[in-house]
């Protein structure tokens, strides 16, 4: 089940825990160090004030942050005022083109997310371990959800049944604190080492083609004979120096000036089937073409590089009981392929 008002959902769901949950006071008097009284202020607003901040913090953006809750932007700019006012401290610092925490902003943001995540944390405690509830929001590339992940997640969700998925499925890195994503799927080597990470699998790459672009122009015998090959380069390609192969020890890498250029690994593929040249694909992603015959292996003996398939956190932040029990299916689906 994918759904779309993602925030509003926890504001509203968390909010009744805390209406509810008299354990909760001692989680939201972790603020207590600024000395207000409850009765001064209702629990609902607090928790929407750390839900407000949070948001726009993360996303930069009254803006976008009013869109998420629901709420318009100048009620975003009040409640954020109103947060500053009580604490007597600035924890944004606003221009025309973004929002950056103070120094400030940052302590109280740190806590904040912490206060947050005890809440679902509590909540899914007092429920009981087995069924998942809220909502997860996974970035993810297009084809491996189309392909791999959402065939298999009717098994998931029969026994979450009162979970929801939003997946943000995008052919670029994603960011994820701007895009309030719970984790991401990634491929190849991470360039951010804060990020916290679970590797799922190791992915075996093969060059594939058409048989009829190979009927047209030749099978080529060695790596270095794609130099006179039409080529396809995927995502990533255009910041790769070529294509790595090595064969009994022995490494090559392969220049080459791609013909096409594709965001998608769904474009890619699609262009090898229409016959336009040669590309680099998982072999579990093009294994529906390999069987059909749409495509063929091109240099079989030859291998390419593989590549690390990790889960991948929000820095800074421990991973909540819904993405651990989501990374532990993926990499039990990754292993299966």
């Amino acid at each position: 089940m994918v759904t779309v008002q993602i925030t509003a959902l926890r504001r509203d769901s968390v909010a009744q825990r805390v209406s509810k949950n008299g354990a909760v006071f001692t989680i939201w008097r972790l603020l207590g160090v600024f000395e207000y009284h409850l009765s001064e202020i209702k629990m609902s607003d607090r928790f929407q004030e750390l839900m407000v901040f949070v948001r726009a913090a993360e996303t930069a953006s009254f803006s976008a942050t009013g869109r998420e809750l629901g709420l318009s932007q100048p009620s975003v700019s009040r409640i954020i005022s109103e947060l500053e006012s009580r604490l007597n401290t600035r924890l944004l610092l606003r221009s025309t083109r973004r929002i950056v925490p103070t120094e400030a902003g940052q302590a109280f943001l740190q806590k904040a997310r912490q206060i947050l995540f005890d809440l679902e944390e509590a909540d899914h405690a007092a429920k009981g371990m087995d069924s998942l509830k809220g909502v997860l929001r996974v970035a993810l590339p297009s084809i491996l959800a189309g392909r791999i992940v959402i065939p298999q997640l009717p098994k998931f969700l029969a026994i979450h049944p009162e979970l929801k998925l939003e997946l943000l499925t995008l052919d670029r890195m994603h960011d994820l604190v701007a895009e309030g994503a719970d984790m991401a799927i990634r491929f190849g080597e991470l360039e951010d080492s804060s990020f916290g990470f679970k590797r799922l699998a190791i992915e075996h790459r093969l060059l594939v083609a058409s048989p009829m672009f190979l009927a047209a122009t030749g099978t080529p015998r060695h790596p270095a004979d794609l130099a006179n090959f039409h080529c396809i380069a995927g995502p990533g390609g255009s910041a790769s120096p070529g294509w790595n192969f090595s064969r009994d020890g022995v490494s090559t890498v392969v220049k080459m000036s791609p013909r096409i250029r594709v965001a998608s690994a769904e474009a890619a593929l699609a262009s090898a089937c229409s016959g336009l040249g040669v590309t680099i694909a998982s072999a579990w992603i093009c294994k529906a073409e390999l069987e059909s015959g749409q495509l063929v292996s091109v240099l079989p003996d030859w291998m390419l590089d593989s590549i690390e398939v990790n889960a991948v956190y929000p820095a800074g932040r421990v991973p909540s009981q819904k993405v651990r029990l989501f990374t532990e299916f993926l990499s039990e689906v990754m292993l299966s392929l």
